[in-house]
Parts: structure tokens; C-alpha cells; sequence
């Protein structure tokens, strides 16, 4: 099933839920992105999936259509007594509150069989059938803020960063009790219980559509296993209740970046790499060939702004419910998809994996396929660096002999003005979280030998501790670095020295593991300067701490812009062979980079690294921009790709600490000066026009200024040493 046709299965199983009720005092919009607000009433709207009737029984299906859509578009106007989870008979709505479900309809799709041409949508009065809890996903969301954190201090939040929050002196602090007693609109990021927050955070709404009978539509076949890199689509409505017309069954499309736990063949959650906007929460998720991968929730959210857009996969819903809707499958035999979808054949709820089902059309065009497996197998090379004061980071294995490539500010984060990512444990609790080897190999089968895989490092301590080179004997930089390889089916922990910082312009350094495990993976690199709007995959441990126990997360874009620049003059026979004149020193693409992700790889659809991941601009309040990110290029580390194949000739290090003005000016995101203007333009004409006298004016006081030796001193330190505010 090619894209569109995959699309157009899709929306017809997209929902688009709006709440309207009164609200006197404004206080149901809070923790909402979007709103409208009109004679005292709020309306509100989310996205939804319309349930086939082969997963709802019978006995629900005949009372009409089934939508699921997340629980915090109702519970603002829910009756008091209906905000308890556990509350017998169907959830009651406050007085003069309504929900409204738009879906598009055809011939044979309501009661009243009225005639459509073609799909067309339309509202339908809803009610609340139930609210479910999903444990499998709030405990994978708590265990991913509780590890990644260490401390509410932290501030992890669940939901949309333009979300209005009530005062801090408000927020909610207290227990479930409180929360019993307490109107829905508290403030998520005030919550002080995480498994409260993560279970108000997954909870999902089922609502019943007594007017809409789905028979005609066909069945859902369920995607029963994910994997980083797998495509996804998304049909929601963004911004739906401003107006429906514009924005309702909006498509998105993306994959997986990672999943939690990454231990498990059954993902309780799943990260996507994919743009969400609000209102899209509690759209289907659709995977290839028109999979049910699960439902959109609204994003993990760290301070600082960058966002985890989050999928509860269907297998969850599922064991949430527990039998309460009683999921059957009312005809074993197959049936098409209606128009004949390209011949594809639904099957029942336990269906094998898409992946491999004989009746799956094979062909998928491939910009819109999953990431390439030539990505997947570079994934192994990116390794998670850790430091003893809680600090992390990525970083790239260069060779076999366990040479990695990262960022210079993870060790010296005062020359770049940075603040590492910190997971904010104190140093203690640190140096007991972490066990070399042995002990954190979460991924190894049961009976495998441990230490089998590790021998020891026969080579010796590189030494750059002397003049031109990095470290600096009197200054210790950290005493312990751990690293975490990923193998086939294992990872392990191994510690790693420093053995070169550069000097230069060049935010990298190189560290050496002091056991070097077998069957290392190390990248392969392109020094060819990639094209304007190619492909771009970035790998890195951003954002989620090493406590996590996750995989590399992988996210796809293009390349935005190749900066340029003077080529330097190196003397190396290896590298003088080439005539141009510029190189390319700085790569921004369009992937999404987070905290953390810092020495990550840039790699092409062939797997092959293209440049190195080192920083995110930021606004100036400090929130993150995760797609505009800039990455050190391959052919501008040329000199380190060579010395790794031996590692016998320091003296290609030397000539990255030489100054460079031009690689300077780049990396500090100087402008241009601007051109001296045009001498003809600053002539009096003799007109004395309106402004003319103060124009004169600041004429003579820049020619009394152009005399100062005070003047050229600041525009030198202008041009030479004020950094970018970027």
C-alpha cells in the first residue's frame, strides 16, 4: 500500500472530538494549547480513532460507533462525581455541556442512509462511554521521568508547551484524594506525585456515537511489534475547534525514534519522530501498509521547551481494558478493504506482524519508507558517554581498537559556555547507578557468558599532554568516564580516558576505552559534502538519561545548509591532493537534535556519517529549537578520520588546534560586516527636507566618532571576540 492510498484508508478511521460547556469564570481552558471562548462557554477539541466493528462486541457496536480519543479533552467538564476513575455507569457531563464528533461519511453510513457522493464529514452527538486507565503507559512514562530526572526539580511536564498554566502559588500538590476534590484543570507540571501525573496523562476517554454505525467500513489490521525506524502516519486535526474546515484529518508523517522498554518485543511506549501540533492528540497512528500502531498522546516535555511526541501503542489500550469492551473479531474470513485497496487483505485482531503477512503488497516508494536498514546498522556505532558528576552525552566509534569521537564541551563546558545535560543525581549516586561490564548488560539472553565478549586494551595511553596538544597536565578534567557500547543483542559498560581535546575552533575530542569489547562496529564516514534538501538521519541519546536504559534515538530530516569556508592550509600529503579552495565546516539539518544528543552522528541513507552533531539554537529565553541544529562535517575532521585508522601519527591532531579566523567567525555565528555604504549616498544635496538637520548631525558626530581610537578598539573587539547570542 503506497502512501496515498494508505492516507485515504486512514481517514476513515479519524475522528475529530469537540466539548463545549459553560464555563463562567475561564477556567477550562487551562493546560489547553488552543481554545474558543464565547458568552461564557469554552470549546475545546482533540482527535480521535473510530473503532471498526471487528474490535468492539457486538453488543456495544449495536448501540452505535465506538470513538477512543484521550481522556483531558472531557474531564474539564465532567460532573464531580465522574472524575473518580473507578466511578460506576457512564461518566456524566456537567449541565449544558455537549461532545460533538466530526467523521467523514458515505452511503450506508448512518441510520438514516442519507446519500453522499463522496466521503463527506459530518457531526454526530456523543457521549461518554468510560475512562481508562493504561498502566503499561503511565508505568513507562513514570519510569522514564523518574530516571531521567532524579528530581522534580527537573521539570518534566506532560503536554503542549503552548499550553496556558494557572500561577505556580495554584498548582497542584497534593494526592489522589485532592485530586478527587479538585477540578480537572489543574496544572500537570504541578503535579508533585509522578504516578498520579503519568496515569492523568495516559488515560484515554471511550465515546459512544448512538446516530454513527460503521458497518460498511473495513477492519483494522494491528500492528503487533515496532522498531526504531519504522514509518508512521498520522491523520488528526490540529487547532480542530478554530475551524474544522481548514485543519480537520490534517496528515502527518514520520517513525519511530525509540521505544520503551527497549528489552521488550511489546513496546509500552513509543517516541515518534514526526510533527505534532495540538489538537492532534488521540489520533490513529497508522504504521506500514495501514497497520494500527496505536493512538497520539500528548508529548513528554522537559524545561526548556523540547518536546517527546509520545504513542500509546493499541496493545496497551488493549490490556488496559481488560475485557471491558470485549475486543472479538465478528468474522474470522478476511474481507477486502472497501474500493479495493490494491487487493489488500484485512485480517483478524491476532493477525501476525505486518511485516511479514503474505498478502502485504511489498512495494513501498522509498521516500516515504521506513529509515533505511543501512541507518539501522550504523545505530551501533553511536555509544552513551557518562561522566561522575551526572553528566551525559553521545559519541562515535571510530575504529575497532575503541577510538570515539564526541564533543570537547562535555569535558570543558566553560570554553563554549554550555550547560551539559545533567540527570540530577549527585555524584554518589552516580558511581553506584552505573556497573562496568559485569553488571549492565540489560539486553544479554539469559545463559550468555559475560566475559567473553571484553579483552583487555593493549595499547597504551595515547599522550597529549604537551605543547600544541589539548590537555593540560595541571588540570584535571574528570576522573571517571563511562561508556556504553551497544552490540548485537548486549550492550556493556567500559571505562574510557581522555586522550585529545582540541584547542581549536573545532568543538571535538577523543577518548579511548581502556577494554576494548569484540565485535566493535565502528561508523563509516562520507567526506564528500552532501547536497542541499538530501536525507539526514541523526543518532543520539538525547534528552532521556542513561538510567533510561534506551537505544540510540534516531531522527530523519534533510540537510537545511552547508556552510563553507576557507580551506586551511594543512601540511598533510593525504589531504593536499584536493583543489578547492573551500570546505564545508558547518552542516544544519532539518532533524530533530535534543540535549543530550551532542556528539551523535549524522549519517546519509547509506549509513555513512556525514558530520558530527554539536549543538541547537535556542531563543534567547533559553527554549530549544531541536530542528535547527549545527554538526561539524566529515571533511572538516578529515585529519581525525585518517589518525583513527592507526593512531600512529599524533601530528594529524596538530593541525586542528591552529587558529582559523574564518572556522571562528563560522562556529561563533558572527554576521558578516556589514559593506561600507556607497559614498555618493551620503552627499548633501542641499535640500533641507524634513530630518535633514539631524541627519547632518549624526554625519558630523560619526566624523568626530571616526577619529577616536576608542571607536576603532571596539570594532575590532567587535569583529574579533564578542560571541553570537544564538
Amino acid at each position: 500500500m503506497e502512501l496515498p492510498e494508505m492516507v485515504e484508508f486512514a481517514r476513515k478511521f479519524s475522528a475529530m472530538v469537540r466539548i463545549n460547556g459553560p464555563d463562567p469564570k475561564g477556567l477550562k481552558m487551562r493546560n489547553h494549547a488552543f481554545h474558543q471562548y464565547h458568552s461564557g462557554k469554552t470549546t475545546l477539541s482533540a482527535s480521535g480513532l473510530l473503532l471498526p466493528h471487528n474490535l468492539v462486541s457486538s453488543e456495544n457496536h449495536a448501540k452505535g460507533a465506538v470513538i477512543v480519543t484521550v481522556a483531558s479533552i472531557v474531564e474539564p467538564f465532567l460532573s464531580q462525581n465522574s472524575k473518580l476513575i473507578n466511578t460506576q455507569g457512564n461518566p456524566e457531563l456537567i449541565p449544558g455541556a455537549r461532545i460533538d464528533v466530526m467523521v467523514e461519511v458515505n452511503v450506508g453510513m448512518e441510520k438514516n442512509q442519507e446519500a453522499f457522493a463522496d466521503d463527506h464529514p459530518k457531526w454526530f452527538g456523543a457521549e461518554v462511554l468510560r475512562l481508562v486507565d493504561v498502566p503499561a503507559a503511565s508505568s513507562a512514562i513514570q519510569s522514564l521521568i523518574e530516571a531521567s530526572s532524579g528530581s522534580l526539580e527537573h521539570s518534566w511536564e506532560i503536554g503542549w508547551s503552548l499550553a496556558a498554566r494557572r500561577d505556580s502559588s495554584q498548582k497542584f500538590k497534593g494526592s489522589v484524594q485532592a485530586q478527587e476534590k479538585s477540578d480537572t484543570s489543574y496544572s500537570i507540571e504541578g503535579l508533585r506525585d509522578v504516578d498520579l501525573m503519568a496515569k492523568v496523562a495516559t488515560r484515554i476517554a471511550f465515546l459512544q456515537v448512538p446516530s454513527l454505525l460503521d458497518k460498511e467500513r473495513p477492519e483494522i489490521k494491528m500492528s503487533n511489534s515496532n522498531k526504531r525506524g519504522d514509518f508512521l502516519v498520522s491523520v488528526g486535526s490540529p487547532f480542530g475547534a478554530l475551524s474544522p474546515l481548514h485543519f480537520f484529518n490534517s496528515i502527518s508523517v514520520g517513525s519511530v525514534s525509540n521505544c520503551y522498554p527497549s528489552t521488550s518485543v511489546d513496546c509500552s511506549l513509543l517516541m515518534a519522530d514526526i510533527r505534532c501540533l495540538p489538537g492532534m492528540e488521540g489520533s490513529p497512528i497508522f504504521g506500514q501498509n495501514g497497520c494500527l500502531v496505536g493512538i497520539l498522546n500528548r508529548p513528554l516535555r522537559q524545561a526548556g521547551g523540547a518536546e517527546i511526541q509520545v504513542i500509546i501503542p493499541w496493545k496497551a489500550i488493549e490490556g488496559a481494558c481488560n475485557g471491558l469492551f470485549q475486543w472479538v473479531s465478528e468474522r474470522a474470513e478476511r474481507i477486502q478493504f472497501a474500493e479495493d485497496f490494491c487487493s489488500t487483505r484485512t485480517s483478524t485482531l491476532n493477525c501476525v506482524n505486518c511485516r511479514s503477512s503474505l498478502n502485504l503488497i511489498e512495494k513501498h516508494p522509498a521516500s516515504f519508507s521506513s529509515v533505511p536498514l543501512t541507518v539501522e546498522h550504523a545505530m551501533p556505532s553511536v555509544c552513551l558517554i557518562t561522566l561522575n558528576n551526572g553528566v551525559w552525552a553521545s559519541g562515535v566509534l571510530l575504529n575497532e581498537q575503541g577510538l570515539i569521537l564526541t564533543n570537547a564541551h562535555l569535558l570543558e563546558p566553560w570554553r563554549f559556555g554550555r550547560t551539559p545535560i545533567h540527570s540530577g543525581f549527585d555524584e554518589t549516586r552516580i558511581k553506584n547507578t552505573f556497573f562496568l561490564l559485569e553488571d549492565s548488560m540489560p539486553l544479554r539472553h539469559a545463559g550468555e557468558k559475560k566475559n567473553t565478549v571484553v579483552q583487555s586494551n593493549s595499547l597504551h595511553p595515547l599522550n597529549y599532554q604537551h605543547k600544541n596538544h589539548g590537555l593540560n597536565p595541571n588540570h584535571q578534567v574528570h576522573s571517571e568516564i563511562s561508556v556504553r557500547i551497544d552490540l548485537m543483542n548486549s550492550w556493556l559498560w567500559c571505562n574510557a580516558k581522555v586522550v585529545y581535546i582540541s584547542k581549536g575552533p573545532l568543538d571535538i575530542s577523543l577518548l579511548q576505552l581502556e577494554s576494548v569489547p569484540n565485535q566493535l562496529r565502528p561508523i563509516h564516514v562520507d567526506l564528500p559534502c552532501p547536497s542541499p534538501g538530501s536525507k539526514a538521519f541523526v543518532i543520539g541519546h538525547g534528552l532521556l538519561g542513561p538510567r533510561c536504559d534506551l537505544l540510540p534515538t534516531i531522527s530523519s530530516g534533510v540537510v537545511a545548509k552547508v556552510v563553507k569556508a576557507k580551506k586551511p592550509l594543512l601540511d598533510l600529503s593525504a589531504l593536499q591532493g584536493s583543489p578547492a579552495e573551500e570546505i564545508p565546516v558547518m552542516l544544519e539539518t532539518t532533524a530533530a537534535v535534543h540535549p543530550g544528543g551532542s556528539g551523535g552522528a549524522v549519517v546519509n541513507s547509506s549509513g555513512r556519517m556525514i558530520a558530527l552533531v554539536t549543538s541547537n539554537a535556542k531563543h534567547g529565553g533559553g527554549t530549544v529549537i531541536p530542528h535547527m541544529n549545527f554538526s561539524i562535517p566529515s571533511a572538516a575532521l578529515e585529519p581525525v578520520f585518517i589518525f583513527a585508522k592507526d593512531m600512529e601519527n599524533p601530528s594529524l591532531l596538530e593541525q586542528l588546534d591552529r587558529a582559523n579566523k574564518d572556522l571562528t567567525s563560522v562556529w561563533a555565528m558572527m554576521p558578516s560586516i556589514s559593506p561600507d555604504p556607497d559614498p555618493s549616498l551620503q552627499k548633501d544635496t542641499g535640500k533641507q527636507s524634513k530630518g535633514s538637520r539631524f541627519a547632518k548631525f549624526m554625519n558630523q558626530k560619526q566624523d568626530l566618532l571616526g577619529n577616536s581610537p576608542h571607536l576603532s578598539t571596539m570594532q575590532k573587539l567587535s569583529r574579533d571576540t564578542i560571541p553570537s547570542k544564538l
